[in-house]
């Protein structure tokens, strides 16, 4: 491995780099600035701003940079870029989605699956994508201060069939690494949990995430460490998202990926078997391939179940059996994830 792989803070030239609070203060929140910086015609600023009065925008200059000007279609830029369809309200798209509203015994806390607990470890997201289930998510209700964690940490304490934490968000390295670090600290104390699990877009969105700080908590839990990426189409993975993921390897990470079958962006055989050639040539396993949870704003994406399931069907011509990802739904009230 390079010396300079394992450099957080540097581009593999070597230069010093914003570092990734500065980046993510600096994103771009306004839709008109996102069109005019693409060069996009005016056709796309009514529909930007009514989608974004409902859903802010917010697109880090690092992601920007592998979106290629006046583009509109771009399957990058899809994710990102409000759309007046985000106004409709198709019947069966609704605000929470997956109920989770129902399965919080504390704050901070989703406990839907036997085993493992999911933690809000932070409100905040380095992007937000459009099609995301958590869009309307009451984060002022749900995200705990340092201070009313200790019920969330109760509750872990005293139930020992949960065997692993979930750190996820908004998206919790969106967290400082002071916090992160007292909160992975607190889950070590507590002798059943074995696995600590991070869902996360900033590895991929702002991969000078993954600096020295990261690592260095990340090294030191005894528990086995699991980040589970989120990346829809081979573009978003640029040679500063592989440094990423070559430096929380080098700490023990079990690198996963989970994308969103998405109509428009990823929803073709090609561009899914080159996400999985690109993911493993980056030393990440895709993981779920999950249809479009049916939140409100995001009805234009969906795939049906039938397109998506010939879909993978034919994936499987092309990629050996260890990079398919499993093609599921999350259905409120079921035990697990369910497979198509």
């Amino acid at each position: 491995m390079q010396e300079n792989i394992i450099i957080a803070g540097q581009h593999t030239s070597g230069q010093p780099t914003a570092s990734w609070q500065q980046q993510l203060s600096r994103a771009i929140r306004d839709p008109a600035v996102l069109c005019q910086r693409l060069g996009l015609s005016d056709q796309w600023l009514a529909g930007a701003d009514a989608g974004h009065q409902l859903f802010e925008i917010c697109v880090p200059e690092a992601y920007l940079a592998r979106i290629p000007p006046n583009a509109p279609d771009d399957p990058l830029l899809r994710q990102v870029l409000p759309l007046g369809d985000e106004t409709l309200t198709p019947p069966g798209y609704v605000t929470d989605p997956l109920e989770e509203a129902d399965h919080q015994p504390v704050k901070g806390l989703i406990h839907k699956y036997a085993n493992r607990v999911l933690l809000i470890a932070s409100p905040a997201c380095a992007i937000n994508c459009r099609y995301c289930f958590r869009r309307h998510f009451p984060y002022s209700e749900s995200s705990p201060s340092r201070s009313q964690w200790h019920a969330a940490l109760d509750y872990l304490q005293a139930d020992n069939t949960i065997q692993e934490a979930i750190l996820s968000g908004g998206d919790p390295l969106a967290a400082s690494d002071r916090q992160l670090a007292w909160l992975v600290e607190q889950l070590d104390s507590i002798v059943h949990l074995k696995r600590l699990r991070i869902h996360t877009r900033l590895p991929v969105v702002i991969p000078d995430r993954v600096d020295n700080a990261l690592l260095d908590w990340l090294a030191n839990t005894r528990l086995q460490k699991v980040v589970v990426l989120h990346i829809n189409h081979p573009n978003e993975i640029d040679q500063a998202v592989v440094d990423a993921c070559a430096r929380l390897k080098q700490v023990g990470v079990t690198l996963l990926n989970q994308s969103v079958l998405l109509r428009g962006i990823n929803d073709n055989v090609s561009t899914l078997a080159a996400l999985s050639e690109r993911l493993f040539d980056a030393g990440v396993l895709p993981y779920y391939l999950h249809v479009v949870d049916p939140v409100q704003g995001a009805a234009h994406f969906d795939v049906p179940d039938s397109e998506a399931k010939t879909l993978v069907n034919q994936l499987l011509e092309h990629l050996p059996g260890f990079l398919m990802p499993r093609l599921v739904r999350e259905v409120p009230g079921r035990a697990s994830k369910t497979p198509l």
